[in-house]
């Protein structure tokens, strides 16, 4: 199961891309309420007075990503992993699978921190006048200087990002696995015990995680000029904007437990599913 393996990629890359479509609604609703500390019934509202024809709007900087973040995420872990691991014929340690998550995680910031950057600008209602489309973002971006077109640009919030991303992942496939066949000894069944065991810890993690989700998208919403702030002022802004208060900062927080659980339960159960049964063709075929 450690070995490289293109299924890893392959399933990622379809389970991630279905999984958005069906909860982007959920997503941009989130969305709001880290940007305006909304609640849910005033995000939704907004949405509402925006129109059908404007709610898919920014769908495709997301499916684009998230089909590209399935696929390295669990690639590039076990790519990792077979890196790291020293002896093969053992379990892995669990420092050996927090290391592997952790460099997965980099190396998905690393790809698609442009992509999510180009996303929140497009879902931040206050610049629909100012950024009607994609390539209006592109053209701003593309209009800067070299080093600015990276830093200030499409890598805005990278930081943030890096850390969000890499503990994200080391946390997710950490305890994964052991999460999962500690519900397979107690008698759920295998499919049932993997579904439950991705949406509870991609929940969890997401949830500790989501304070650094809140600044991303609040860093990477800003675009030009006066908007700019450094990562403590827009770090301090955040807190001031949410009244000083945790509760405050973690609104969205409900929905995102929903839409963990549907991502994270789905991706975890059609990917260890399919290398499964990939692995069971494997020895049949050798055998």
């Amino acid at each position: 199961e450690r070995r490289w393996s293109s299924g890893s990629y392959n399933v990622g890359a379809v389970a991630s891309f279905l999984s958005t479509v069906i909860t982007f609604p959920i997503y941009k609703t989130i969305f709001r309420q880290q940007i305006h500390a909304f609640s849910i019934q005033e995000a939704i509202q907004q949405l509402r007075r925006e129109g059908l024809h404007r709610f898919y709007r920014g769908l495709f900087p997301p499916l684009l990503s998230k089909t590209l973040q399935g696929t390295l995420l669990f690639g590039t872990h076990d790519s990792f992993l077979r890196l790291l691991t020293r002896n093969p014929s053992e379990p892995c340690t669990l420092g050996e699978r927090w290391a592997a998550g952790f460099l997965s995680g980099s190396v998905e910031a690393l790809v698609l921190n442009p992509f999510e950057r180009v996303q929140n600008v497009l879902q931040d209602g206050r610049k629909d006048a100012r950024f009607p489309n994609i390539r209006s973002i592109l053209q701003e971006f593309n209009s800067y200087g070299p080093k600015e077109r990276l830093v200030v640009g499409y890598y805005r919030g990278l930081s943030p990002v890096l850390l969000r991303n890499s503990l994200g992942s080391a946390l997710y496939f950490s305890f994964k696995d052991p999460l999962r066949d500690s519900l397979a000894a107690r008698g759920l069944p295998s499919c049932l015990a993997t579904l439950v065991s991705g949406s509870v810890n991609g929940t969890v993690t997401c949830l500790l995680l989501y304070p650094l989700s809140v600044l991303v998208a609040n860093i990477q919403s800003q675009v030009g000029g006066r908007d700019l702030l450094s990562l403590r002022e827009s770090a301090w802004s955040v807190w001031e904007s949410h009244g000083r208060k945790l509760t405050l900062l973690y609104r969205g927080g409900s929905l995102l437990v929903l839409r963990s659980c549907l991502t994270w339960g789905l991706t975890t159960a059609i990917h260890d599913f399919l290398r499964e049964n990939a692995a069971h063709r494997s020895q049949v075929a050798t055998d």
